[in-house]
């Protein structure tokens, strides 16, 4: 029987996704390092692919066979591989998204593939998959306990029979998306499909200060966001041609609402005990 391939994977930043094995790394490369036959060096986003180059450079010196790829890079496009470069319990169903928003940084076009086991979903929208697809998404997910949809579930697309199928599983966090002020509506309507979900299994991303969105209506909407019963996540935009450093304002009003306690306290000063 062959010997499995033995493959480092190299990350120019660490996140709550990135695998903790003995074969993942972040950044350079350290004193004593393992026999293996691959390096691949995994970059998500464009403005760390300066930094993923030259951890390629520095990883060749040790490694004969160095590959640099990505989401940034539009490579590893496969099937789904858990483990390999996000942590284990995470998996994919389905890459891609169909509807090409400027602000999003995916651009690749909706497909589904082949589905591995895993209780924390990342697709990009799931939602925007077949029936079928998403029929066996719920299946593999039944038996799975502590269930996290990270992707940003579409509110537009949610249903009352999407939100059947949510409440037979043991949901953990569930995360939708409110970028923009038209998005608040649907928003809405999803929110009173899951009547009887809380705010700590509803969280929603928020991105903020894209098209020259002042903080007011950045807040304004993030307000309207926790008052229909989500845990706002704000995001500030950051391009893909380039990196933004935002004012301290801006970054405060992100920082605020991206902690539950701190998004308390702005409520309870501004309306009331809530």
């Amino acid at each position: 029987m062959a010997r499995p391939q033995r493959i480092i994977r190299v990350f120019p930043r660490r996140t709550s996704m990135t695998p903790r094995d003995d074969y993942a790394f972040v950044g350079d490369p350290p004193l004593f390092i393992p026999p293996a036959d691959e390096v691949h060096v995994d970059c998500t986003f464009t403005w760390d692919i300066p930094k993923a180059q030259r951890l390629a450079e520095a990883w060749r010196q040790y490694y004969f066979v160095v590959k640099l790829g990505g989401f940034a890079l539009e490579s590893y496009s496969g099937e789904f591989e858990p483990g390999l470069y996000l942590r284990q319990g995470v998996t994919i169903t389905s890459r891609g998204c169909n509807n090409n928003c400027p602000w999003c940084l995916v651009k690749e076009r909706l497909r589904e593939i082949k589905i591995k086991s895993g209780n924390i979903i990342q697709d990009n929208n799931l939602l925007q998959c077949s029936k079928v697809h998403i029929s066996k998404v719920f299946d593999m997910l039944r038996p799975q306990r502590s269930i996290v949809l990270s992707g940003g579930l579409d509110s537009r697309l949610f249903t009352n029979s999407i939100a059947d199928d949510l409440r037979s599983l043991r949901i953990k966090q569930l995360f939708f998306a409110c970028d923009t002020k038209k998005a608040i509506k649907p928003l809405e309507r999803a929110k009173r499909k899951l009547n009887g979900l809380g705010r700590n299994q509803l969280r929603c991303y928020v991105l903020l200060a894209f098209n020259n969105e002042t903080i007011s209506e950045a807040q304004e909407r993030l307000e309207a966001v926790w008052e229909l019963g989500f845990m706002p996540f704000a995001q500030l935009y950051q391009p893909a041609d380039k990196y933004i450093r935002y004012s301290k304002e801006w970054r405060s009003l992100a920082r605020t609402w991206s902690r539950p306690a701190a998004m308390k306290a702005a409520m309870r000063g501004s309306n009331g005990p809530r």
